[in-house]
Order: C-alpha cells, then structure tokens, then sequence
C-alpha cells in the first residue's frame, strides 16, 4: 500500500492551510515561482519538513502534474496528549501512554500501535522529527489498531515527559543498564518511553525519567526490535496492573 500523497502546487497549498495532518513535503530541485514560496514559508510555519528532490522522484511519487510539489499525508488525523488523559479519566481506568521517540520504521510503529491497542493503551505519542509518520505503511501495519487508539504528535519528547510528571504520571523508559522489569512497580499511571532503532532514547529523555527498566534476556544477543520489547514491557505493565485489581 502506498502513502497518502497530494500533488500539485494548489492541492499542497490549500491542505496546508486547512490544517491538515502532513508529515513531509518534497520539491522539486530549481523549481521555481510566488506559489512554491508560499508553500515553503507555510511549511515552515507549521513546522512540516521540506525536502528538496529531483523530478523523477516526483514522478515516482504521483502520476498527476505534480508541478515540482508532493505532499505525504497522514494516514489519519493526530489527536491531543490531553484527550488520551481525558479518555482514561472517562473510563476510570488508571493512564497509560506509551511514547515512542525516533521510532524511524514504519513497520515497528505500526507493530507498537497494534500491540499497544490490545494491551490497553490510551494513547500513543510519537515524536515530530528523525521519525516516521502516520503513513499507510504504518496503518496497514496497525491492522485497524489506528481506529481505536489515538496518536499524538510531540516536537519534544523532553518538554512532554515534563508536562506528564506534573500530570502524575511516573516516566519509564526503557533501556539495557536499568532495573529488571519485575522488580519496577508499574501500576500506576504511567508513560512507557522506547527509543528509535539506531540510537536509543536520548540522553535528556533518559536523566528525566523516574525509572529505567530493562527486559531480563538469557540469551547470546543482548537487543532486540524495538516494537517487541515495547510489547513485552506492555504486557509486564498490563499483567502487574491485572494482578493489582484481583488483590
């Protein structure tokens, strides 16, 4: 299945003032003229990545006059972190977002998205830049999770941690140098923090957190892929809060 694209200068340009859900916009290398400009200068406003491309790039992207401008749209539309507390406040269940930072495979987001549904999740929060999107490759991964779990977009993962620790949420972020996962209590209202394929969760992300758990491995390899670990401390946060309710 591919991206969600819009082509074309005018196309770009009016979904851009609607305030549509946009992850990227390519342009074309030389193009030139009044338009372009004011796509590239609401682009920036909004905070959206602009990407210089050539032509055949472009073509690739979309059969239609283009006009040296493609926009990917997201595959639905972003919610607020607000909505996802709101909606556990609703159901008087305790909170629990999980936050993915610099998650770059849109394989693993969607494998996260679908697990994080079915575990109970309230929300899902991925970060805005060196990430993957909302795309259809991460919809059809999802397998339908999308339209049941809200997803937020956070320009820093840093300020969000922050904002939930005032909100009385206890951060964890996963990582091999924390504490065994069955000696952290995670009952409370949490917001469970992986970090991207290559590097991690970032340092700042990491001092700020309450606790640093890792997933006990008996094996030679010491790592594994980011969406099965995430779903494996989702369900040790899932079984330690199931196993609190039946007390």
């Amino acid at each position: 299945m591919n991206e969600s694209i819009l082509a074309g200068r005018n196309a770009v340009f009016e979904a851009l003032k609607a305030g549509r859900s946009i992850e990227k916009i390519y342009v074309q290398q030389g193009a030139q003229g009044g338009s372009l400009l004011a796509i590239i200068r609401l682009a920036q406003k909004n905070r959206i990545q602009v990407q210089q491309t050539n032509r055949e790039r472009l073509d690739e992207m979309s059969s239609e006059n283009h006009q040296g401008v493609v926009a990917v749209v997201s595959a639905v539309e972003y919610q607020s972190v607000d909505d996802m507390i709101e909606r556990a406040r609703q159901t008087g269940e305790v909170p629990f977002i999980l936050i993915c930072e610099s998650i770059q495979d849109p394989h693993n987001l969607g494998a996260m998205i679908r697990t994080a549904e079915a575990c109970g999740v309230h929300g899902i929060v991925i970060s805005k830049h060196h990430a993957v999107g909302l795309s259809d490759a991460v919809a059809k991964t999802a397998a339908g999770a999308l339209e049941y779990l809200p997803v937020a977009k956070v320009s820093s993962v840093a300020k969000l941690v922050d904002e939930l620790k005032k909100e009385g949420f206890w951060v964890v972020c996963a990582d091999m140098d924390g504490e065994n996962m069955y000696e952290a209590d995670l009952t409370g209202p949490t917001a469970l923090v992986i970090g991207g394929e290559h590097e991690g969760i970032t340092r700042l992300v990491k001092e700020k957190a309450d606790h640093v758990i890792r997933i006990p491995m008996r094996g030679t390899v010491n790592s594994l892929n980011a969406s099965v670990a995430a779903g494996i401390l989702m369900y040790e946060i899932t079984r330690q809060r199931t196993n609190k309710q039946a007390k």
